[in-house]
């Protein structure tokens, strides 16, 4: 009971980390000008990545405490904190429509993992651990790829893309982290060196394809996204290559069915806000003075305003520049045609 209640304690100090990072990622994004080797120089993405690698070795602890259907679900918990964390940190208050985005994710998600992973965990064999890097080295590709061909006109499909890869490499580095997790001490360390080494790969290209992700893509979309994927992907392994079901049998499979319907519903409620957002409007230049309705004010004789001399010199007035005169007419009285031929006579 202990050793369960330290892990729970673990779970939810790494989702904190997790959340807190990807806020502090996403405000970097948004004010920062792109730049290959920028974020270098910044100590708030060092910051976030200290977060980030904090996050990672709490998960770790969490995992070795307690049983993977238990620390997984946990996972959720960051979405959970974002909003809350972003209203505080930066301000930012949350939509109606990112909520119950939210809660349909956090909630489909909360099901299917309870659903999955009925069977007692156990790691990977020597022979399923190639074709696991090999299938996840050929997901990541595809979907790096699908984001570079998306460029800037398609940032849904680049968003979610990104945040696929993310989610993908992620949960993979946590099906390779519990197998080591299981196997160590009891397996030399030289054999194991090579999964240490592909955790590594694989943090860093989540690290870098989730920071890409949050560029022009908002906070909610990609840190669902990220946080839906790497358990399902976790799941889908589990099933796969760890003969893992679900529980209750045909029932639970149904209810699997459903809970995965939601999640894609809230990530789609979550895009849609997004998207819907967009840029605001811009102001008009200085130098373009623009009227409201309403009445043109008078200005005395002998003066007209800028807006008005500029409009009646193009014939927007309704006068030709040629056959009408800029200004009013000087004090005193008219002097016609006639008389002026008459006094140039005299």
């Amino acid at each position: 009971m202990n050793a369960l209640i330290g892990a729970v304690l673990l779970a939810l100090l790494s989702a904190v980390c997790y959340a807190t990072a990807a806020i502090v990622q996403e405000r970097i994004a948004a004010t920062t000008p792109p730049s290959r080797y920028g974020l270098l120089r910044s100590p708030r993405w060092w910051g976030a990545v200290a977060l980030n690698g904090l996050g990672a070795v709490l998960h770790v602890g969490a995992l070795s405490l307690g049983p993977l259907s238990v620390v997984q679900p946990l996972g959720v918990l960051t979405l959970v904190l974002a909003p809350p964390l972003a209203a505080v940190m930066v301000r930012r208050p949350v939509s109606g429509p990112a909520w119950r985005g939210i809660a349909l994710v956090s909630g489909g998600l909360a099901v299917l993992l309870v659903l999955t992973g009925s069977t007692p965990n156990h790691a990977l064999a020597g022979a399923e651990q190639p074709v696991l890097a090999a299938a996840v080295a050929c997901a990541l590709v595809l979907l790096v790829a699908t984001a570079a061909t998306a460029g800037r006109r398609a940032r849904l499909t680049r968003t979610v893309s990104l945040a696929t890869a993310a989610g993908v490499a992620y949960g993979a580095a946590s099906v390779f982290i519990k197998t080591v997790a299981d196997n160590w001490g009891s397996t030399p360390l030289l054999v194991l060196a090579p999964l240490m080494g592909l955790i590594g790969v694989l943090a860093a290209t989540g690290l870098a394809t989730s920071q890409a992700s949050y560029r022009g893509g908002g906070l909610a979309t990609p840190l669902a996204t990220t946080t839906v994927v790497n358990p399902a992907f976790a799941a889908a392994v589990g099933i796969v290559l760890l003969d893992e079901g679900f529980r209750f049998g045909a029932l639970g499979a149904a209810g699997a069915v459903l809970a995965a319907c939601a999640t894609v519903r809230g990530l789609f409620v979550l895009a849609v806000d997004h998207s819907g957002r967009g840029a605001p409007a811009r102001a008009p230049a200085a130098s373009t003075p623009v009227r409201g309705p309403g009445p043109v004010p008078v200005r005395p004789p002998g003066r007209l305003s800028g807006v008005v001399h500029r409009a009646a010199a193009h014939g927007h007035l309704g006068l030709h520049p040629r056959r009408a005169r800029i200004g009013a007419r000087p004090h005193g009285p008219r002097v016609t045609g006639s008389r002026r031929r008459t006094a140039r006579r005299g």
